[in-house]
């Protein structure tokens, strides 16, 4: 008996070993996983650190691209497209002007009445209309024919309320969301559709002067009096409620920029005289580049796999189209490098199935469980089951992605600030200060879903800015969200640029 007792210990303890060694097994296989997980957390943050030197290295680099596409054609990413917009309003402008926004396959019709006297809460009347399918690939007098017709009922909807004086013809903002090289402040021509629309009569052609030649077909007496981009129409609203906004930035879907500059810097049209000294300079600052840029392979990757490679980097890595999926390539790498859930899901390998407003959501999670996680990635990635820790480091991908955007985006509008002399420097590259420089109160309007609705992004792009520029100067930098400047702001421009105003932009 006491052998076979003994036998018996052994067995059982040489049993309780293995089931030992199996559990030490799956630990030390699962402390591997997490390690794996924690270098590629570490690699992201790496990548996408924006220390403050790194960001003033981006503010003058954003500077001295300004000075290169001011001075040539071609000179620079950033295309430094002249606007001749020329005079903002600033609330002193009476009557009722109109615009249109043609942006993708809607258009909107506005009317706005101006009483002389800034008011924070614009009068308006807005009527949107979506384009039959077919108009979008028929021909021009097709497309703005439609667009007059309804452009037409929507007036004669307005009865005699419209405060237009019978000697006077309506005047109309044109917002055109799509690639125009400007000609005049009232004439651009197309380069190319985007967004679905292939109208190939159009392409070289006047865009305004196709909308004017409609608008007579139909006996609608409306003068085109601005060709805007939304960018433009952000700087005029912000304008007209405090005349010391000297820029615009949309920061949304896409992104872009457009600022007030002096006609004597336009060194590529020079013979360009305003009656103001000004001009509206569309930055198109979505191209921007620059080797100090923090960009990872994760940027590469979703830039290579984009329909526009080596294209719009500073708008990839900012702007509310790419942060998720910037995101969703962090994800998928982590879980095929450590295998921490078995196989994964088909839909991770989806580009831009994670959209901006579900990782924003994701990383605003305060739930203890973090529970809207748990759910947006069992919806939407169709990963379930995801324990706390993981969902944990999946909202800290989003912060280190979201982060680096905002902070990126706060270093481009310091760029602006920087060329114009509004950024406390006084030239000086770096980061240095003058003592000697007063800051004058300085107003950038912002537009846009990421800045407006995402309070973390907004929280570190603000941060960002006192960073860069130090407390004493940022305190007169004053972000102010504005809303609709594809609207009301081209309404607007109508009324600054009316014929019956006589200042002009024009050449010597």
């Amino acid at each position: 008996m006491g052998r076979a007792a003994a036998g018996v210990a052994v067995g059982v303890a040489a049993v309780a070993c293995a089931v030992a060694a199996v559990a030490v097994g799956r630990r030390i296989r699962s402390r591997g996983k997490w390690k794996r997980v924690a270098r590629v957390l570490r690699e992201v943050e790496e990548g996408c650190e924006g220390s403050v030197g790194r960001l003033r290295q981006v503010v003058d680099a954003m500077a001295v691209e300004m000075h290169a596409g001011l001075a040539s054609e071609g000179g620079s990413k950033l295309k430094m497209l002249l606007t001749y917009v020329h005079t903002l309003p600033n609330g002193t402008e009476k009557g009722t002007y109109y615009a249109l926004h043609l942006g993708s396959t809607d258009f909107r019709a506005l009317r706005v009445h101006l009483h002389g006297q800034q008011s924070s809460v614009l009068e308006h009347e807005v009527e949107q209309q979506p384009i039959p399918q077919h108009l979008m690939t028929s021909t021009s007098k097709d497309l703005f024919d439609f667009i007059a017709s309804s452009l037409k009922e929507f007036i004669e909807k307005e009865g005699n309320g419209s405060e237009l004086s019978p000697d006077r013809r309506r005047e109309l903002g044109f917002t055109f969301s799509f690639p125009v090289k400007q000609m005049s402040v009232s004439s651009g021509i197309l380069i190319k559709w985007t967004k679905g629309f292939s109208i190939v009569d159009m392409v070289r052609i006047d865009v305004p002067a196709c909308l004017q030649e409609a608008l007579a077909r139909k006996e609608l007496d409306m003068r085109v009096a601005a060709l805007v981009n939304d960018t433009v129409g952000t700087l005029a609203l912000g304008h007209y409620h405090d005349s010391d906004t000297v820029a615009s930035v949309i920061i949304g879907t896409g992104t872009n920029a457009c600022y007030l500059e002096r006609v004597d810097g336009i060194i590529k049209c020079q013979g360009l005289l305003t009656t103001s000294g000004y001009m509206v300079v569309n930055m198109e600052w979505g191209n921007f580049w620059s080797s100090h840029l923090p960009r990872t392979s994760y940027d590469i990757d979703l830039d290579s796999e984009s329909p526009n490679p080596n294209d719009q980097g500073f708008e990839k890595m900012i702007s509310g189209m790419y942060l998720g999926d910037i995101v969703r390539r962090v994800i998928l790498r982590m879980l095929l490098e450590s295998d921490i859930l078995g196989p994964i899901s088909s839909k991770l390998s989806m580009p831009f199935i994670l959209r901006t407003p579900m990782m924003a959501a994701m990383h605003e999670d305060d739930s203890p469980d973090l529970r809207e996680v748990a759910r947006i990635l069992k919806d939407i990635l169709e990963i379930p089951q995801v324990p706390l820790k993981l969902r944990k480091v999946v909202v800290k991908v989003c912060d280190v992605v979201t982060r680096r955007a905002a902070r990126l985006a706060a270093a481009g509008i310091v760029g602006i600030l920087k060329k114009i002399g509004r950024d406390g420097s006084g030239g000086i590259t770096g980061g240095g200060r003058r003592s000697d420089v007063k800051m004058k109160r300085t107003v950038v309007a912002v537009e846009g879903g990421l800045y407006s609705g995402y309070t973390l992004f907004r929280e570190y792009l603000h941060e960002a800015l006192n960073e860069i520029l130090g407390e004493d100067i940022a305190k007169h930098v004053i972000l102010k969200v504005t809303e609709d400047g594809s609207g009301i702001g081209a309404a607007l421009l109508a009324a600054s640029h009316s014929s019956y105003n006589v200042d002009t932009a024009k050449m010597l």
